[in-house]
């Protein structure tokens, strides 16, 4: 047990180190982590100079004495290069086998760039690696210490026997480049780590055990249940595999924040595995987030409408007769939005969701409408 919290601890501080590299990547990271501790496979879609293999290399030097392996594949790359050259020695023994040193069966962490240019040479024997953790070399059967993959492509694969490859990245993010002036600054300014929180193997190995323990409570498998009839109605259909490995998913990332068991906030996690098509991702974003949190969010969104119309009929008016129309303009459509919760709330209610959070934002809604209204029976 005390092992098990200071590592919870130890990997609480690599995702704060690592959030503060690589800026803009909160989800990935955590996306990362998850796939350490459930032993999953990462695909990075995104253009070039997205700290894409920084982050993959990063990671692995947080686990003491992880070997990391890097490769950008093009449509001529050879199994040598990944998998290593033909022994000599072994040729003179009539077996096959290649010399591994320094290249992918002998990885801990793996990233390869341009995944999907791999050609039939290869891809075989690269998804026996990650679905298996076996190497057949000439007539040994070798078991590869591969934790974690990462796979960064351009663009999704448009040939069928590269299905099977990418099918088995359990994680998909679409990354892009920095999006606000200030982090783009904080990037450019570079400031290197001043400590790296680091991990054992024996550290590591009890973190995954703990997170295969984790409990997932009835209340959630019901809402993977609903979750599953809701986006096959928007024919978005999702193996069966992946719905049993999206259970390992939810046990890491609940881990991840030192939680025994699975909660219902975990599952909005799950839009970074159930998408297929990227066209897909956003619709499995909004069913999450009406399924999970979605009543929450809508109503934090009147929230936020309410509090801009009070600001539209607070600022300085050029006359009192502008900002009468403005008051009574504001104060309308806030009593819509008022008529808007109480729907939302029924239909929470309806749907056994707690409701807590939405009342709380009902009433500072409210509260808005009154100040509003005397402000104008004041004027």
């Amino acid at each position: 047990m005390l092992m098990a919290s200071t590592a919870i601890a130890k990997l609480g501080r690599i995702r704060d180190e690592l959030n503060r590299m690589f800026l803009e990547r909160a989800e990935l990271i955590d996306g990362a982590l998850a796939a350490l501790l459930s032993r999953s496979h990462v695909l990075l879609i995104g253009p070039p100079g997205t700290a894409k293999s920084m982050l993959a290399e990063e990671l692995c030097t947080r686990i003491e004495g992880a070997r990391y392996f890097q490769w950008l594949l093009t449509r001529f790359s050879t199994p040598e290069e990944l998998f290593g050259a033909v022994s000599l020695k072994g040729l003179e023994q009539d077996d096959y086998r290649r010399v591994t040193t320094h290249k992918l069966p002998e990885a801990h962490i793996a990233f390869l760039d341009e995944i999907f240019k791999a050609n039939s040479s290869i891809l075989n024997a690269l998804l026996t690696i990650i679905n298996e953790r076996v190497f057949h070399n000439g007539r040994e059967r070798t078991l590869v210490p591969l934790i974690t993959m990462f796979g960064a492509s351009n663009e999704l694969p448009d040939e069928e026997e590269l299905t099977a490859l990418y099918d088995r990245f359990m994680f998909r993010f679409i990354t892009g480049y920095i999006a606000e002036d200030f982090r783009f600054l904080k990037m450019l300014e570079g400031v290197a780590p001043e400590t790296r929180t680091m991990l054992t193997f024996a550290e590591l190995n009890d973190l995954a055990a703990g997170a295969s323990s984790v409990k997932v409570p009835g209340s959630v498998l019901n809402e993977i249940a609903e979750l599953r009839r809701t986006l096959a109605r928007e024919q978005i259909v999702v193996s069966d595999r992946r719905w049993k490995n999206a259970l390992e998913v939810l046990r890491a990332h609940a881990t991840i924040f030192g939680r025994d068991t699975v909660i219902e906030d975990d599952l909005m996690f799950l839009e970074h595995v159930l998408w297929k098509d990227p066209e897909e991702r956003p619709k499995v974003t909004d069913i999450l987030r009406r399924l999970v949190r979605g009543f929450e969010e809508e109503a934090r969104e009147l929230l936020i409408q309410s509090q801009e119309l009070r600001d539209y009929a607070q600022r300085p008016w050029e006359s009192e007769e502008l900002r009468k129309r403005a008051l009574v303009e504001a104060h309308t459509k806030i009593a819509n939005i008022l008529v808007k919760f109480e729907t939302l709330l029924q239909e929470a209610s309806e749907a056994g969701r707690t409701i807590a959070g939405a009342e709380a934002m009902r009433s500072e809604v409210r509260d808005i409408q009154q100040a509003m209204l005397r402000r104008a029976m004041g004027s």
